[in-house]
């Protein structure tokens, strides 16, 4: 990563996550969740430097075209999502 995104994460320790954590993530979400083939999704690591916020969280954005956009919560790093926490996210979730 270059330039100042690449610059402000290092300032704040904070590297961003491997592309390939977040694809296996966006892989393992549609096949746990029998996702169908037109439905799109977005998977993103976010990192929150409030206190009150639970610190690093993965979030998937469910897009499937007729139903309303659901966000997916994970209160985990995208190299930590296991099938279980996609489960137990998406029985919690609720629509954006």
């Amino acid at each position: 990563m270059t330039g100042p995104l690449a610059r402000l994460a290092r300032r704040f320790g904070r590297a961003r996550p491997e592309r390939a954590a977040l694809d296996r993530v966006a892989a393992l979400a549609r096949e746990t969740l029998a996702l169908p083939e037109d439905a799109s999704l977005s998977v993103n690591e976010i990192v929150c430097a409030d206190p009150a916020c639970p610190g690093t969280e993965t979030v998937i954005l469910l897009m499937i075209p007729g139903a309303r956009t659901r966000a997916i919560k994970i209160q985990a790093p995208a190299e930590a999502v296991t099938r279980d926490a996609i489960l137990a996210a998406a029985a919690a979730g609720e629509g954006v």
